[in-house]
């Protein structure tokens, strides 16, 4: 086990990186909900254009442009594996860093003398 820390500037800055780690850890925790909601914006769409009809539009930045279903479809799952191998490795870090978050928390509250129960 760690030995506690006696130098206030030492203990200082490891309550600063605890600090950083957790804006860190909801930075994350938010780009991956912003992910999944983007995944099922996506999969909606995708089952949309399971029963479209006639002409079909894609968005292309502030333009819809009249494109085949079929490519439609071809480019709705490939943006959704993306979105899902972006947010696995989101989820990656988040877990990640909440290791060490965990970890330094241990630390900090041997250093100050308090005991997690």
């Amino acid at each position: 086990m760690a030995e506690p820390i006696r130098d206030p500037k030492k203990l200082q800055a490891q309550v600063e990186e605890f600090q950083t780690l957790q804006r860190q850890a909801q930075v994350l925790g938010m780009q991956n909900q912003q992910m999944q909601m983007q995944i099922e914006e996506l999969n909606l769409a995708q089952e949309a254009l399971k029963d479209a009809t006639g002409k079909v539009y894609a968005a292309i930045g502030n333009l819809l442009v009249e494109t085949e279903k079929s490519k439609a479809k071809k480019d709705l799952t490939e943006k959704i594996e993306v979105f899902e191998v972006r947010k696995k490795a989101l989820a990656k870090q988040e877990t990640q860093i909440k290791e060490k978050l965990e970890s330094l928390r241990k630390e900090l509250e041997k250093a100050t003398g308090q005991q997690s129960k």
